[in-house]
């Protein structure tokens, strides 16, 4: 029985729904109250049991890898202090038994060629993506909701919500046969259909379980809208070859690739914050009067 132990972060794109702010830093690395983007997601990721952490990085992306690399000057000058408790978060900001491993995206070619990219490390294994853009707050964090629904059905799992009838031109699209209540088969997946045009309102979010038959899909099918390559249509074609399920995950998700999507996640990130969420309360309140 397969397990899933790697996840793809693709975080190759440019980001300018941000500039000015993505000039010189990666949309990833934009923080929610403390800590940026991509290491909510990688934290998601490690709860899931996930141990390789692939990213796709762009030429502009050396913050992230500075990220999650060791801080040789930062944690002398810590240690020296007497700061042990931000040395603490500054050493453990992966644990030592994960792995990082970086592939350099010559270009931004679509979700699609990112996730190609990362063939060679992933091989033959079922592997996650996730967007860190898409931050979900949940008890049981959605990437392990869904690597859990993976060790039982074997195949690949797509993390979905009912998104409002006008914006499925900003999704891919699913029509699925209800297994469950949250759980469906999908029959048919569509990229960013018109309203009129889409099966359904149960739109496909930034997590992902994957076979490895999607390379091979990957490979062949043809540069789709924009000049990039689709995930979406790579999906489709999957679809009749093996059994895809569509999953409500329990949660809420913040589109954090929009900057209305990032300001609540900020606030509601900062109202469970352990050291903030009293006086940032107590703010609101004050200032909402």
């Amino acid at each position: 029985m397969y397990q899933v132990t790697k996840a793809v972060f693709p975080v190759g794109g440019m980001g300018t729904r941000f500039l000015p702010a993505t000039k010189a830093m990666p949309k990833e690395m934009l923080p929610i109250v403390d800590k940026p983007l991509i290491q909510y997601a990688v934290e998601e990721a490690v709860a899931a049991g996930i141990t390789d952490m692939i990213f796709i990085i762009g030429r502009s992306k050396r913050a992230i890898p500075d990220h999650f690399d060791k801080a040789y000057e930062l944690e002398a000058e810590l240690e020296a202090r007497g700061k042990t408790g931000l040395l603490g978060l500054v050493r453990n900001i992966v644990p030592s038994h994960v792995n990082c491993i970086y592939i350099r995206q010559a270009e931004a070619l679509g979700l699609g060629h990112a996730v190609l990219c990362a063939k060679p490390v992933v091989n033959n294994e079922p592997f996650a993506v996730i967007l860190a853009d898409d931050l979900i707050d949940a008890k049981q964090p959605a990437m392990k909701q869904m690597t859990d629904l993976f060790n039982y059905y074997q195949c690949s799992v797509l993390g979905v919500m009912d998104v409002a009838a006008d914006e499925t031109s900003s999704y891919g699209i699913v029509a699925t046969q209800p297994m469950t209540s949250e759980l469906g088969k999908i029959e048919r997946i569509v990229e960013k259909p018109k309203p009129a045009d889409a099966p359904s309102t149960l739109g496909v979010v930034g997590r992902y379980i994957l076979t490895p038959r999607i390379f091979n899909h990957l490979e062949n099918i043809p540069y789709g809208a924009g000049g990039e390559l689709q995930l979406t249509d790579a999906i489709a074609r999957l679809l009749h070859e093996q059994q895809v399920l569509a999953y409500r995950f329990e949660g809420i998700r913040y589109d954090c690739g929009s900057k209305i999507g990032y300001l609540k996640a900020t606030v509601e990130q900062a109202l469970q914050h352990p050291e903030l969420a009293d006086e940032f309360r107590a703010y609101l309140r004050n200032f909402c009067i």
